[in-house]
């Protein structure tokens, strides 16, 4: 087996290529660019013929370089930048460089067969899309509305007591009211948030509406604890949900599943802090939505507990368990945009 690791950036992209004992068979870097990603796929099939290819950055600047290769026929992995970072400091080459990185990467991928596809453009993409506006929405909204009350503590003392989270829109009416007449600079600013405020959770909600549409009907939907927002991500951050071998190289993905930590005569798995943090975000959000209403991992949970683990400990293993029907219903509903 020989194996390639590209390391991407931007403008370039630094290739190595490994024979099946690690030895380099050639270094070099392209330009990012069509020309470039061509003669990528050339010096690959000359140097490294039928190479299994590791890029580190496939959904972003790696992405290009991802899909020329996968269309020209060739096996192409994603390597995980902590996995990259470990195998950077055995290369014995001194400080950080770019064809440094290529050859930790390309040496992950010789030595870690199961590695995941890269994850190229499909359907889902446009739902992720969706939700990271949405997410940045609701972060932009958030700013504003946290300076807005830095002023109204100034402004209006005593405020909170009538309108104290500026959610709804009758408490933001109210402060308007109490805004309307006030003079001065900082009364003015106060009014622009208020606005800002307002366009902004609009706009939010227009999104998280044009969500609901496009996730309407998913199994997902059927699960407790799990909403159109987090069935979104769970669809987005997935993808093509064929790429995964079972549920527990999902749950591995997720950073749900534990990771072996026994020496000797102890036996003891350890936290897996790895893995998609917004996959392991979703499923957190539905185990503890499940943990306040779903007797079924309240008796779970209470079952964990009761054998001496403490809360946080038995949380993970619900969401480990969690893991399971997720990845059943992402193959029961792979999904396909409406014409919304």
């Amino acid at each position: 087996m020989t194996a390639v690791g590209i390391d991407t950036h931007k403008r370039t992209l630094a290739v190595c290529a490994l024979d099946g004992v690690g030895q380099v068979l050639g270094e070099r870097t392209f330009p990012a660019d069509p020309a470039g990603l061509a003669t990528l796929v050339a010096w690959v099939g000359e140097v490294a013929p039928g190479a299994t290819v590791g890029v580190e950055g496939s959904s972003s600047y790696g992405a290009p370089a991802a899909r020329v290769l996968h269309a020209a026929g060739v096996d192409v992995r994603e390597v995980p930048p902590h996995l990259s970072r470990r195998e950077r400091g055995r290369t014995r080459r001194p400080g950080k460089s770019d064809p440094g990185d290529a050859l930790a990467i390309a040496r992950v991928t010789l030595q870690e067969p199961d590695l995941p596809p890269v994850r190229l453009e499909d359907p889902s993409e446009e739902l992720g899309l969706l939700a990271d506006a949405r997410d940045e929405l609701v972060t932009a909204q958030t700013r504003a509305r946290n300076r807005l009350h830095a002023h109204l503590v100034v402004l209006l003392p005593g405020y909170r007591i009538t309108a104290s989270r500026l959610v709804s829109e009758r408490r933001l009416g109210a402060v308007e009211a109490a805004l309307a007449d006030l003079p001065g600079i900082r009364a003015d600013l106060a009014r622009g948030l208020l606005d800002d405020v307002r366009q902004l959770g609009r706009r939010a909600a227009e999104l998280r509406s044009r969500i609901e549409a496009l996730v309407a009907g998913h199994p997902l939907l059927g699960l407790p604890g799990v909403g159109p927002l987090v069935a979104a991500r769970l669809i987005a951050e997935t993808g093509d949900v064929r790429r995964f071998r079972s549920a527990d190289a999902f749950a591995m993905l997720a950073g749900v599943a534990p990771i072996p930590a026994s020496s000797g005569e102890s036996r003891r798995m350890r936290l897996n802090r790895g893995g998609n943090r917004r996959l392991n975000r979703s499923l957190h959000t539905i185990a503890l939505t499940q943990a306040r209403s779903h007797p079924p991992a309240r008796a779970y949970l209470d079952r964990k507990r009761a054998s001496g683990m403490s809360w946080l400990e038995a949380l993970r293993c619900l969401k480990h368990r969690i893991s399971r029907p997720v990845f059943r219903l992402l193959q029961a509903g792979r999904w396909e945009p409406s014409a919304t």
